[in-house]
């Protein structure tokens, strides 16, 4: 592995040692194997941006201590994670890393054109997902699904707000059958009452401010997750956060909200009721 990737690991592994936590405590908190941590620690693996934000965290770094470590990961660190290594390595366990990210997050905002977002989405909504990825494992579908169903508790912190836009196509685009669909926006209907949730719709007849090229999310303004066809890519960029901030505030400027977000939706729901009578 590279002389950085033994750099920050050298320097991850001293601050615990200085914290008094064992691997296993920091690996634990962190939402990663002992094993991962210790690969991480000895150089063998060169941690995403991601990870080394959950280390630190675990290890209650301060602000101003993490300001080197960010540097140093923004250079050194790879910000990009192939989707097959993460189906390698187990998509349940990431839902688990996100669900660590977002817990520490008190105001997230989400763009989606591909999907309803997942901590929106009904088991069924989410089984219909999964079935386009048939190399998926039975056991890895149930594991992931209860991973990301437990990540939704958030919704009713109140303590936390949650501004979510989506593109109307989304809700048209058939992943799956009309009954899941019915049940599925009738559950955004009911979401959107919630008094810290904001779901805006972008609709089609719109005119568009950008173009949705793909989803991410903003994690207060500190970090942004962004979701490619072939991989995720984090980052904590000043200059990115500013691009991903101003495209979002674009969009959200078209969205409906409210009552008149959810006579749409509840449109477009009946259109699948009737379909769904018509057979």
């Amino acid at each position: 592995m590279s002389d950085a990737a033994e750099d920050i690991g050298k320097a991850l592994r001293a601050l615990r040692q200085a914290s008094g936590l064992t691997g296993d405590t920091v690996a634990r908190r962190a939402s990663m194997s002992a094993g991962k941590l210790s690969k991480i620690e000895h150089g063998k693996v060169l941690p995403s941006v991601m990870d080394v934000d959950l280390i630190l965290t675990a290890l209650g770094v301060s602000e101003a201590a993490k300001e080197q470590f960010r540097e140093q990961a923004r250079v050194a660190a790879t910000e990009e994670t192939a989707w097959r290594l993460i189906h390698r390595t187990g998509f349940w366990k990431h839902q688990r890393a996100i669900e660590a990210i977002e817990q520490r997050t008190a105001e997230l905002r989400l763009f989606q054109g591909q999907l309803i977002p997942g901590l929106l989405q009904t088991p069924e909504y989410i089984s219909a997902v999964f079935d386009l990825l048939p190399e998926l494992s039975e056991e890895s579908r149930i594991r992931t699904t209860a991973a990301r169903l437990a990540r939704q508790q958030a919704l009713h912190d109140r303590s936390r707000s949650f501004h979510f836009l989506i593109c109307e196509h989304v809700l048209r685009w058939r992943i799956c059958d009309s009954t899941v669909m019915v049940v599925q926006l009738d559950r955004l209907v009911s979401l959107s009452r919630l008094p810290n949730v904001d779901i805006g719709l972008i609709p089609q007849g719109a005119r568009m401010p950008d173009f949705p090229m793909t989803c991410f999310s903003l994690h207060d303004d500190r970090l942004v997750i962004v979701e490619t066809f072939h991989s995720e890519i984090t980052t904590r960029d000043p200059k990115d956060l500013r691009t991903y901030l101003e495209t979002f505030d674009r969009f959200a400027a078209v969205a409906v909200y409210g009552d008149a977000m959810r006579a749409a939706v509840e449109g477009i729901r009946d259109l699948y009721l009737e379909d769904r009578r018509s057979r």
